[in-house]
């Protein structure tokens, strides 16, 4: 009984999501017809993960190991552990912002709209989809736009979860460019709902998000990528498993 509980709330969380966002979708469609709306679209984005998480009784709290300069472009890195990792990191970003993410979000009815505009969808394996998705992502931090990169690449099959070795790209892409990254460590949202919540189930709740201070790439060359990814993964293990 208790499982088929928590599968409940699970399909609650995802419906109240999906509920909210065709509620907004005459707003998130006419902003998504020009990329100079597109700061407005990420406003009903995170109207509707706020309203979605509240209808489920999932709220999020932020500590932060100091504070951020929102007028600042980053590219912002979370670890990956569920689902509500999109919903929090998009109430976390004060500023305009994109995520990239898999392509077959393309074909999700709420998500698809996003990808297909704002957000930079991309096929990891494939080379050449990576090579236009950081090309596209480049022009994005060069107008000023954050990025949202999920270093893992994917929600690990682990439970318990635990970090997976982190892609080069966005480590290589912030030096590159010389913009500072943020790690953000999810310490329980794979506690209140792991991965999609199909399997377990979800629960009402509170996700403790830890947002490490920026680390800045101006001083850094592209042969310091893979230190970086290395400092980024360790201080990111610790939080988590201090979590």
């Amino acid at each position: 009984m208790k499982l088929i509980l928590k599968k409940a709330h699970a399909y609650l969380y995802r419906y109240g999501q999906a509920f909210f966002f065709f509620l907004w979708w005459p707003f998130l469609y006419y902003n998504s017809r020009k990329a100079e709306r597109y700061s407005a679209m990420n406003f009903f984005r995170r109207v509707c993960a706020f309203c979605g998480s509240t209808l489920a009784g999932v709220f999020y709290k932020f500590e932060y190991e100091q504070p951020i300069d929102w007028s600042r472009t980053y590219i912002i890195c979370p670890n990956h552990t569920s689902n509500l990792d999109i919903s929090s990191v998009g109430l976390l970003v004060k500023n305009n912002y994109c995520f990239i993410g898999k392509d077959e979000l393309l074909d999700n009815p709420v998500t698809g709209l996003f990808f297909r505009t704002i957000d930079i969808p991309v096929n990891r394996e494939s080379k050449i989809s990576s090579f236009r998705a950081f090309k596209h992502a480049a022009e994005r931090l060069q107008l000023g736009q954050s990025v949202i990169i999920f270093p893992e690449g994917m929600i690990p099959d682990d439970y318990p979860p635990k970090l997976h070795e982190f892609k080069n790209g966005p480590f290589r892409l912030a030096i590159d460019h010389k913009i500072p990254i943020i790690p953000v460590t999810s310490l329980d949202t794979w506690k209140i709902l792991w991965d999609t919540g199909l399997l377990y189930g979800s629960k009402p709740g509170v996700c403790h998000i830890y947002v490490h201070k920026p680390i800045e790439t101006t001083h850094l060359t592209l042969e310091d990528a893979d230190r970086l990814k290395d400092e980024v993964f360790n201080l990111m293990q610790r939080k988590f498993e201090q979590g």
